[in-house]
């Protein structure tokens, strides 16, 4: 199963259409949940090099943003969680897959990781998203939760940590390029008692997903490494 890492940045699953939202929405969704639906594209993917405008989406009637479509399946799940701004905050974010049962028998996402998806991709780190970007997510949950499963098979909710290598491994052949004392820290980090549950493993791959785009960004030759200063690093670390 690939995901779109640091190497091959932005390639679309075989087999996968374009568009990241599944036809059929959010109802009879087969991986726990209303909202769960079939995986219908990237799972997770990143933006073309370039610019960010799959990322880009704000409520729509804002300035330059495009209505919805009207036969879109998430626009009314969507308006009926967002607050009167039009956004999705991390509170609202959590009851609203709590409520549509997205973690199905998974223990529910807890305040912080909520925060952090938002945060994955909030480009204007207004603590919330508008309605693209909330698909964007849903995507790539969906393709997270697959790969858990995959790993998950007695179905505890957690998986082992040499799974859990193999399930950073199975992202994508020289996708995220972390090396064995890396890898390991990120074991110790989220693993609870010897197990990594699917709250702390989609944590990690928000966390993953958001550091490696934040670093792709400024890599603009595609060397590898980057110069920071200071006050950046601590944005692009603390920012997700």
């Amino acid at each position: 199963m690939a995901y779109p890492g640091y190497g091959g940045y932005g390639g679309q699953m075989p087999g996968m259409p374009a568009q990241g939202m599944p036809p059929q929405g959010m109802p009879g969704g087969h991986m726990g949940g209303p909202m769960a639906g079939h995986m219908g594209g990237p799972m997770g993917g990143p933006p073309p090099q370039g610019g960010y405008a799959a990322y880009g989406g704000s409520y729509p009637g804002a300035f330059g943003a495009p209505p919805p479509a009207a036969n879109d399946p998430m626009w009314g799940y969507f308006t009926a969680i967002a607050g009167q701004d039009g956004e999705i905050d991390a509170e609202e974010l959590q009851r609203c897959l709590t409520q549509a049962g997205f973690t199905g028998s998974y223990t529910p996402f807890s305040l912080e990781t909520c925060r952090i998806m938002i945060g994955m991709l909030d480009r204007d780190f207004t603590g919330k998203m508008g309605f693209n970007e909330f698909k964007d997510l849903f995507v790539a949950l969906n393709g997270w939760k697959q790969n858990f499963m995959m790993f998950d098979q007695d179905r505890s909710g957690t998986v082992e940590p040499h799974e859990m290598s193999q399930a950073i491994n199975s992202m994508g052949e020289d996708r995220y390029r972390v090396s064995p004392q890396t890898l390991n820290a990120i074991i110790k980090r989220y693993n609870k008692g010897g197990r990594i549950y699917f709250d702390d493993y989609v944590a990690c791959c928000v966390r993953l997903r958001g550091l490696t785009e934040s670093f792709r960004r400024r890599d603009t030759m595609q060397q590898g490494s980057v110069t920071f200063q200071y006050d950046d690093f601590i944005l692009s670390t603390m920012a997700i």
